[in-house]
């Protein structure tokens, strides 16, 4: 694992092309503390996911670059694909999707059966929400449909601004909101994730969503080890999951791709510098861990889910309850 990492200037390369090329045509819209506020002409809103290690076919992502800096975010990859490769440019550059209109044309490709994420590689709900209202948008087009199977992924109590759309959406179609927890220590989570709300405010979330009538539980995802995989965490996390009617609560491991690491790293060695040989040992040549760490976590999980009767999670998507997905899958399952 890196710890110290150069970035000398390239030489020019070929011209832009795809995402890109729409990337560096982007204009500026608004600043933010430490943030800028770009345009991207967007050619479509609904993307199809081919990945086996995920339970939805579709994934919808207002936004590209997520504000809330959480130092082992494994989507800072996507920046890549926009030729962005400084490490802090995924949470210091948000491209606004502006092309919503697409949104209704596109959803005649969804088959039933089939899921749509919202959310997989960006938070819906981060503060470029309050100035420019895409998700909001995206919700009002989903409003007017029936019978899709959609989950949507956020760290943000601002999900509860549409809790009127939410609730239109859930009257006809198989709605889940997943409200990630990595910890409920506060102070740790403010290192961890440093411009997110606190988990007690994500909590309360869980709780108005549910008290509201909408199907929602915790995502604790990712899992760190060492720092918050304990038994005693991870009990904490089922008994207050149970304490808001949770309908359920899903651990996934920390999947850390070099994009990720490059930022990770350096935290790792501030303020956990006892944990840099256990990493380097345990991410050597893969961004999975093992697969017995991964069997040890989703086994206690399950021992506290059902000790505090929290259900499953994948319960609502069809009539009968389906089986958990292979262990290593990525930190974007919703379902």
């Amino acid at each position: 694992m890196a710890t110290s990492l150069l970035f000398p200037q390239s030489e020019p390369g070929p011209p832009l092309v795809g995402i890109a090329k729409l990337a560096a045509q982007g204009e500026a819209l608004a600043e933010g503390h430490l943030v800028d506020y770009i345009t991207l002409a967007n050619r479509t809103l609904l993307t199809r996911c081919n990945s086996r290690r995920v339970p939805f076919a579709w994934m919808i992502n207002p936004y590209r670059g997520c504000e809330f800096g959480c130092h082992y975010c494994y989507a800072r990859y996507t920046h890549e694909f926009m030729e962005l490769r400084e490490p802090l440019d995924f949470e210091r550059k948000i491209y606004v999707k502006q092309q919503t209109s697409t949104l209704r044309r596109e959803l005649k490709k969804v088959r039933p059966g089939e899921d749509i994420a919202i959310g997989t590689a960006t938070d819906p709900y981060q503060p470029a929400e309050r100035k420019f209202g895409i998700t909001r948008a995206i919700l009002e087009e989903l409003a007017a449909h029936r019978g899709l199977g959609i989950g949507l992924v956020t760290k943000s109590t601002f999900v509860i601004s549409d809790l009127d759309l939410l609730q239109k959406i859930s009257e006809h179609n198989r709605l889940t909101i997943c409200v990630t927890i990595t910890t409920l220590n506060t102070s740790l989570a403010r290192l961890l994730e440093p411009r997110a709300p606190r988990p007690d405010l994500r909590l309360q979330t869980v709780k108005r969503l549910v008290d509201a009538g909408i199907r929602a539980g915790i995502n604790c995802a990712p899992v760190l080890p060492g720092i918050t995989d304990s038994p005693k965490d991870l009990e904490a996390l089922a008994r207050a999951a149970a304490s808001v009617g949770a309908a359920f609560v899903f651990v996934n491991p920390l999947f850390l791709k070099l994009s990720a690491e490059r930022v990770f790293a350096p935290f790792l060695e501030q303020h956990f510098p006892h944990l840099v040989p256990l990493y380097k040992q345990r991410y050597a040549g893969s961004a999975f861990l093992p697969r017995e760490y991964q069997q040890r976590v989703s086994s206690l999980m399950r021992k506290y889910r059902e000790k505090w009767g929290v259900g499953e999670r994948f319960m609502p998507v069809g009539t009968q309850p389906v089986a958990e997905p292979p262990i290593g899958n990525t930190q974007l399952t919703l379902f």
